[in-house]
């Protein structure tokens, strides 16, 4: 079936939720990127997404090649400009707000998440070095990453250090002319190695001679695959990963320093890599959580698509006792309900994260703060309804859902690597009630829910604010694996209390007959009415304590 961007409702969400006129006042550029985008992901992107699956990427003695069609896809990609949206200007990017470089990669994400990955990262390794770079870095490599022509990673993961980052052992020896020797393994480095670039330039965790143990003796390092005199550096991926879904985005072990070492330059001062790491990480955590809007906006199409075609049995209680599309029917209909209402919710809290983090950068700090609360919202809620909407897509096509030529089972595998990359939503939910549920002694967090209770309507959107207060009241008290304990159900609640607000605010802009406004009106209705008082009853295992989970030993679960 053909794909098609969700260009109507990305604009009226930008309007209402991220009020965009704030951010610019050139309607028409908006308009433009919306259009332009939507037209490069379904013409260029999206029909590579069916042989990225099949063939994926190809790891032979080192090297890893695309498939065919991605080359040519992702030169597309940097001579349209597309990475440089929101990048900043003086490394030769556009300075649009992040908003609208937001609505971009949801259509990249929709359209073909294996191949968004590579730009996506890049996305977060221009903002550490925007941040924390030296001048000569932000001179030599900051423009090509930009452009994409020299794409970026993320190294942090080793095979005894994921979650526990401070565990690493990745070494850096001082060259004494202001280089470092890189040795060690990483593990899980999305597009490590593959051909679509000359350079890759490798943003790497390690540990310097003497440094303090754990997170604070971490510092980051800038390791080019190619070296500026045009040699190759001493690094090279060992293998790639053979997984469950995204099999066109290469995973790869990479490993420094066979020879010696890698060369590499320190990025922002010694031991201070997990700060400069975090602002990589916040970015792409926001952007992952715009991986679940996208997956689920391709699943939601799929499944409509497919449900107007299947016809089957009658309409139960009809008049009629023709067969009717599936579509017709009242459980088939309250599954592609839901998984528009979800969604549509997604689509607006990560909008308006990434439109806080705009506002942020302009000098906001309330809305800076704003944005760091609605991180691990957008991230952990925002994957679980990519996962959520694509299971039930699957679900809607039956049986010729678990068949692969449909295509529903690849939206399935593909998101379910979502809630677990860039920091588990597990962690996520822990970083809520462990440090944003505190930031700006709890006004942060009590800010966005008072602007919420402000605008919202709906009896049942006023009860879950009311349940959000009381529990983050408990929570604040809690000991520390009573928090824990509590966390993942009371992200749930937040993240769909101020989904449901902005579906709302969204509703009652929805003036007229249009067929797109009658589905943010029906939307919007459905998630008041159903979502949310599923989310409301969460906080019984919120508040419920560790106690229960401890009541036996784990070897007994097994």
């Amino acid at each position: 079936m053909p794909f098609h961007c969700p260009v109507r409702e990305q604009r009226f969400v930008l309007d209402h939720v991220v009020r965009i006129g704030e951010l610019t006042n050139d309607a028409d550029l908006v308009d433009a990127v919306l259009e332009g985008a939507a037209a490069f992901a379904e013409g260029e992107i999206e029909p590579l997404n069916r042989v990225g699956d099949t063939v994926g990427a190809k790891w032979t003695d080192g090297k890893v090649t695309m498939p065919e069609g991605f080359h040519a896809a992702y030169r597309g990609f940097v001579e349209g400009g597309w990475g440089t949206i929101s990048a900043p200007e003086d490394a030769g990017g556009q300075g649009l707000a992040l908003a609208l470089g937001a609505a971009v990669m949801e259509d990249l994400n929709a359209a073909n998440l294996a191949l968004a990955l590579c730009p996506m990262l890049s996305m977060g390794a221009i903002e550490a070095l925007e941040v924390h770079g030296s001048p000569e870095q932000k001179r030599d490599y900051l423009p090509k990453i930009v452009s994409g022509e020299w794409p970026a990673t993320m190294n942090l993961t080793e095979p005894q250090a994921g979650s526990d980052v401070g565990a690493l052992k990745t070494r850096a020896e001082p060259n004494g002319n202001g280089s470092w020797r890189i040795t060690g393994n990483k593990i899980f480095i999305t597009y490590g190695e593959h051909d679509l670039a000359d350079n890759i330039i490798h943003l790497v965790l390690a540990r310097t001679p003497g440094a303090p143990a754990g997170t604070r003796g971490i510092s980051l390092f800038l390791v080019p695959k190619v070296l500026p005199d045009g040699s190759h550096n001493d690094l090279r991926c060992a293998s790639i990963e053979h997984k469950l879904g995204i099999h066109a985005s290469p995973t790869c072990v990479m490993a420094y320093g066979d020879n010696g070492g890698a060369t590499g330059w320190l990025i922002g001062p010694e031991h201070g890599g997990m700060r400069s790491m975090f602002t990589m990480m916040n970015n792409a955590r926001l952007n992952v959580g715009l991986q679940g809007v996208g997956i689920a906006e391709r699943a939601t199409q799929r499944a409509v698509d497919y449900a107007l075609g299947r016809v089957q049995s009658a309409r139960a209680g009809a008049p009629s006792r023709d067969a009717v599309a599936i579509a017709d029917h009242p459980d088939v209909r309250r599954m592609l309900l839901r998984m528009r209402a979800l969604t549509m919710g997604a689509r607006a809290l990560t909008y308006y994260a990434f439109g806080q983090v705009d506002r942020g950068r302009l000098g906001d700090g309330q809305a800076a703060l704003r944005a760091d609360v609605l991180t691990p919202m957008v991230k952990a809620w925002g994957t679980d309804v990519g996962c959520e909407v694509a299971n039930l897509g699957v679900q809607v096509h039956g049986g010729m859902g678990y068949v692969e030529e449909t295509g529903a089972a690849q939206h399935l595998r593909d998101a379910r690597i979502a809630p677990i990359y860039e920091g588990t939503n597990g962690i996520q939910a822990a970083d809520l009630v462990g440090r944003k549920l505190g930031l700006d002694d709890g006004l942060a967090f009590d800010g966005l829910i008072a602007d919420a209770r402000a605008e919202i309507a709906d009896p049942a959107l006023v009860a879950l604010a009311d349940a959000v207060e009381v529990v983050a009241a408990t929570l604040r008290q809690a000991d520390a694996d009573d928090r824990l304990a509590g966390s993942y159900p009371f992200l749930t609640m937040c993240s769909v209390l101020v989904a449901g607000w902005l579906l709302e605010r969204q509703a009652r802009a929805a003036k007229g007959e249009e067929s797109f406004l009658a589905v943010t009106r029906a939307a919007s209705d459905y998630f008041n009415s159903t979502v949310v008082p599923e989310a409301l009853g969460l906080a019984a295992a919120a508040e419920a304590g560790a106690n229960l989970l401890y009541a036996v030993p784990a070897e007994a679960l097994g």
